[in-house]
């Protein structure tokens, strides 16, 4: 039985890659927290790894005619979705910067656990491949 990083991996370096591409949406709101009407952005993570785990499992749906629609969720291949905002501003700006901050920490902490199990995975890939 040959072993393939696919297999090995499952849904975690989608999950990682998937981390990297919010966390630079995030910092992107932060940094135009004060620009007016600038409108918060933000990836449906969940939709996202549901893509990959289907495209993981080879069960996802496929488009036999091109008059199909599509009906996945929006967000899922890491488009970018507008947020709601609690409380907007006068200028129009959505961007709530302590909110945002809070979000961009929890991905980070996301990513770090992420990344350690990861890890731990080439690392008994390693170990597996040595005898040890």
């Amino acid at each position: 039985m040959a072993i393939t990083f696919d297999r090995a991996l499952g849904i975690h370096e989608h999950a990682l890659q998937a981390r990297v591409q919010r966390a630079e949406v995030l910092a992107n709101n932060l940094a135009n927290a004060d620009t007016p009407g600038y409108k918060a952005r933000d990836i449906d993570f969940r939709a996202m790894m549901q893509k990959a785990q289907e495209s993981v499992s080879g069960l996802q749906m496929a488009t036999t005619h091109h008059g199909h629609m599509d009906t996945s969720s929006p967000g899922s291949d890491g488009e970018l979705l507008y947020r709601n905002p609690q409380q907007p501003s006068v200028d129009g700006n959505t961007v709530d910067a302590q909110e945002e901050q809070s979000r961009f920490m929890r991905n980070a902490m996301d990513y770090q656990a992420s990344f350690q199990f990861l890890s731990s995975k080439f690392s008994g890939l390693t170990k597996a491949l040595k005898g040890e």
